[in-house]
Parts: structure tokens; C-alpha cells; sequence
């Protein structure tokens, strides 16, 4: 494990996506997103994904600089095509066009549809918590194989379908941000546990036979078999799972999207559809007595006495604030993600010691 300042993984970020093309607004908006996913401590939505990206560049299922288009514009509500575009872009001009349309109606009812892969989701509900929204999104995942089970099922038959929701707080951060995947764990926390050689939770994974394991390598040794591999285990049996089927339904088929399903190609590509909700607290009630609430409630359920097995109490949003206190002048890097990452920026056009300057730890 090396440890790296988060502006020099910014800026290594930045030169690889410029080296395949970016515009340099572009290039910062992926480096910045990714960067502030490991900030957060979701290191499965951070730099360890830009390899993803530069392939999906090379082999042209990735476009760059490309921003969303609006197909459907009936005031508050906006449906918008991400072109297979950068998702750290389509997020962001959506959420930004989201914006203003609840402080323009009180409301947003806005989809994105065809986006390249968007990240971690609570960055968009931070985007809204920073202009004092609140906001729920629901997002589905396609293009990869499937890798998560319905319930009972052993077969993977959908992506991790993530849900998010967010209420702003006084300083522009949310007061509570819930933002998880409807599995038990993320794909790419999978895959950080495989490079660090490490297991998962007990019972996350089904093998290719079927069976509940803690071992990674079973997903991804088996997962791209188009017909039969490992899968990941929905949260909560039949609660998750049925959570993931309707952000399925909600998140893609509603906006024109696509569903996860045997026509539905599966090139590697890493496609999110999203619905989003945004509201203006303002149009709704009164905002101070709102955040006054927030506050009053957050007070509240941390003074309840734990649970005998817990040593503590965590509300929503509060372990990625720790993160980014514990990570705000570095954070670590496995020697398998940094090798990965350094390779990918040599695919991208990078010079082998221009890499190797900008990851020296």
C-alpha cells in the first residue's frame, strides 16, 4: 500500500483522460469526482475505476466530450441522453439542470438515460444538498454481464442498482445522505478486496454452484460467463431485491433506458440510467424549519443508548465525513490498483516516465 495526496491523484487522473482525448473541463470533472469517491472512503467508485474508463475509450464504447441532450422538456420535468458519454459530465450538467428547474418550479422530476458510468451517486445528491435540495435518485446498471441475484435466484440477472436520497444541511453538505448499492455490497468493493487479497462479508457472494461465499476471486474469476457465474447477494432477501427491480423499472425503462435482459448487449460497456427527484424545501414548507428538524432528529437518534453487540451509533452520511477527515491530506493505494493504474495511463498515450513521476508516492 502506497499513500497518495489526493491533488497528485487529480492531477494524474486529469493527464490520463487528456491523453485520450478530453477537453481539460472534462478531464478535471472525472478527476475530481473520482478523487472525492475515495475522499468519501468509497474506494470502489474511485481512482481504481479509471482503468474501466480507458478501455471503454480504446474500444469505443466511451465517448468523449459529449454532454447529455435534452429529449423531453416539459418544464420541471427533463428527461436527458447521456450519449455514452463521461458520466462524471452527464451527472453533473443534470443535476445542474435539475438545479435550476426546482428553484424555478419548487420541483425536478429529472432523468438521465444512456450515460457512461456516473460514480458514486451520493456526489450527485451532494451537488443538490450544495444548493440547499433535497433530491432521491434511482439508478440502474447495464452493459456488463448482470451481478447480482434476484432473491432465491443463483444466477445474476442485474447490476447493483443503486438508491440515494439526501436532505441538505446548514453548511452546504447534507445533513443525512443515504447512498447504497441493493446489494450487499458494491461490485467494486468486490473488486478492491480481490486486488488487496482480502475476503468479503460472509455470505455477499454466490459462487458459480450456487453456494454463499466470502471469496471476491468467485465473482470476478466467474462473472464473465455470459450463461453462468458468480453473482452478489441483494440486501434485506426479497426487500433489496425488489428495491433493485424497481429502480430497474423506474431508473431506465420509464426514461427509454435499458433494462438488464438477454438482448441487452453485454460489450463491457458500464451504462447507468437515473431518476432523480429534486426539491426545493422552500416550495414545499419553510426551510429553516426544516433544517431545524434535521437537526433536532440528528441529535436525537445519536443519543440512543447501543445496542450490546454495536460500540456505536453511525447516522447517515457520517462515516463518509470521517473519511474525508481521516483522508484529507492522502489516502492508500494496493499495489495490484496501482499497477492497473499505471498501465492504463500508458494505454491511454501517457509516457512510462511521465506515469511514473506523477505516482511517485
Amino acid at each position: 500500500m502506497t499513500r497518495h495526496h489526493p491533488d497528485q491523484i487529480r492531477a494524474f487522473i486529469s493527464q490520463t483522460c487528456q491523453s485520450l482525448g478530453s477537453q481539460q473541463t472534462e478531464a478535471e470533472l472525472v478527476a475530481n469526482n473520482l478523487v472525492e469517491a475515495n475522499l468519501a472512503g468509497h474506494d470502489s467508485h474511485g481512482v481504481g475505476m479509471l482503468p474501466t474508463y480507458v478501455d471503454g475509450v480504446v474500444n469505443g464504447r466511451l465517448k468523449i466530450n459529449v454532454g447529455p441532450a435534452v429529449v423531453v422538456d416539459r418544464g420541471p420535468l427533463v428527461t436527458l441522453d447521456g450519449q455514452a458519454g463521461f458520466g462524471q459530465v452527464n451527472g453533473f450538467e443534470t443535476m445542474k439542470i435539475g438545479i435550476e428547474r426546482a428553484r424555478n418550479h419548487g420541483v425536478a422530476i429529472v432523468g438521465l438515460r444512456n450515460s457512461y458510468h456516473i460514480g458514486r451517486i451520493g456526489h450527485w445528491a451532494e451537488q443538490c444538498a450544495a444548493a440547499g435540495f433535497a433530491s432521491l435518485h434511482l439508478v440502474n446498471v447495464i452493459g456488463h454481464p448482470p451481478i447480482v441475484a434476484a432473491y432465491g435466484g443463483a444466477d445474476a440477472r442485474f447490476g447493483t442498482n443503486p438508491f440515494c436520497a439526501a436532505v441538505p444541511g446548514r453548511d452546504g453538505r447534507p445533513g443525512f445522505l443515504l447512498d447504497m448499492a441493493t446489494s450487499i455490497i458494491a461490485a467494486g468493493k468486490a473488486r478492491v478486496a480481490a486486488n488487496k487479497g482480502e475476503k468479503v462479508p460472509p455470505n455477499t457472494i454466490i459462487d458459480a454452484d450456487g453456494n454463499l461465499t466470502d471469496d471476491p476471486n468467485e465473482l470476478w474469476y466467474t462473472a464473465q460467463s455470459a450463461d453462468r457465474g458468480g453473482a452478489l447477494v441483494a440486501f434485506g432477501d426479497h426487500k433489496g431485491s425488489g428495491l433493485a427491480i424497481m429502480c430497474e423499472l423506474l431508473a431506465a425503462a420509464l426514461l427509454g433506458g435499458e433494462t438488464s435482459h438477454p438482448d441487452t448487449p453485454r460489450d463491457g460497456r458500464v451504462i447507468n440510467n437515473m431518476l432523480s427527484f429534486i426539491i426545493d424545501p422552500d416550495a414545499v414548507g419553510e426551510a429553516e424549519t426544516f433544517l431545524g428538524e434535521i437537526e433536532r432528529f440528528r441529535e436525537y437518534l445519536l443519543e440512543s443508548r447501543l445496542r450490546a453487540d454495536c460500540d456505536e451509533l453511525l447516522v447517515p452520511g457520517q462515516p463518509e465525513q470521517r473519511a474525508r477527515s481521516d483522508r484529507a491530506t492522502g489516502f492508500e493505494i494496493d499495489a495490484v490498483t496501482l499497477k492497473q493504474l499505471k498501465a492504463c495511463a500508458i494505454r491511454a498515450g501517457m509516457a512510462e516516465a511521465d506515469v511514473e513521476d506523477l505516482l511517485d508516492a
